[in-house]
């Protein structure tokens, strides 16, 4: 096997290298920055309080926007202001998505790498670190996601890795209200076929109807079907108001 050393291009004092171009190449090829299939929304997208922001995308499998704020040498003050502001300014605009700020720099240094750790328990944000090199006679892009927003769990999430089979239902509570639960279920699916019986999220350990998407009954129902067992918790039937997208 052959090895090839690189070397690494200073971005800023490179006479062929500049923002734009750079922001060309993210515009060709958006993937680059490891955000998942990403689309371009927009480029240099003109913000009311004035400035531009380099470049929105867009995941639409997650329904998550990104605010992606570019800069050779390293990050400062004036680029993480400039990132979040147009962040701010997205997620007020346009609620109905998740919104991220992505910061772009060649170097994040210590102190600020530590500003923006901290910004993160209250704003989303990552920081990536982009690199210019040369192997030979060629040059490629190197992005390296340094710090990824937080995502914080949530209680449900916790209670999630508890098994919830059959048995643990009859072990919780009794066969006989696991069996009319089940009856229950097979009432419901002359009306939909598509009703199954799970564990609805949430502390209550409670199970629920889930019908196909778009048919699951509404709201006012779903309280009409608790059944009491002789234990502290309870085994509910209930129905699962599906959440409305927009």
């Amino acid at each position: 096997m052959e090895y090839v050393t690189h070397r690494r291009i200073d971005m800023r004092r490179d006479p062929s290298v500049s923002e734009r171009w750079l922001h060309e190449q993210l515009l060709t090829y958006p993937t680059l920055l490891g955000l998942g299939e990403v689309d371009v929304k927009d480029s240099e997208r003109r913000q009311v309080a004035g400035g531009r922001l380099d470049l929105l995308l867009h995941d639409p499998e997650t329904n998550t926007r990104y605010e992606v704020e570019l800069q050779l040498g390293p990050t400062d003050e004036s680029h993480i202001i400039r990132t979040i502001e147009y962040w701010d300014h997205e997620r007020r605009r346009f609620p109905q998505y998740e919104h991220v700020a992505v910061i772009v720099a060649e170097d994040i240094t210590a102190r600020f790498f530590n500003v923006i750790s901290l910004l993160n328990w209250q704003i989303p944000i990552i920081a990536i670190q982009v690199q210019l090199l040369e192997v030979g006679e060629v040059r490629t892009l190197v992005f390296t996601r340094v710090l990824d927003h937080i995502t914080l769990a949530t209680e449900d999430e916790d209670e999630a890795a508890e098994p919830t089979d059959r048995s643990y239902w009859v072990a919780k509570g009794s066969a006989a209200t696991v069996a009319l639960a089940e009856q229950l279920a097979n009432v419901a699916r002359q009306a939909d076929p598509d009703v199954t019986l799970e564990q609805l999220p949430g502390p209550s350990h409670r199970r629920g109807l889930r019908g196909a998407p778009g048919r699951d009954p509404p709201a006012r129902h779903r309280r009409r079907a608790q059944l009491p067992r002789p234990s502290r918790r309870r085994l509910t039937v209930a129905v699962k108001p599906r959440k409305g997208g927009s």
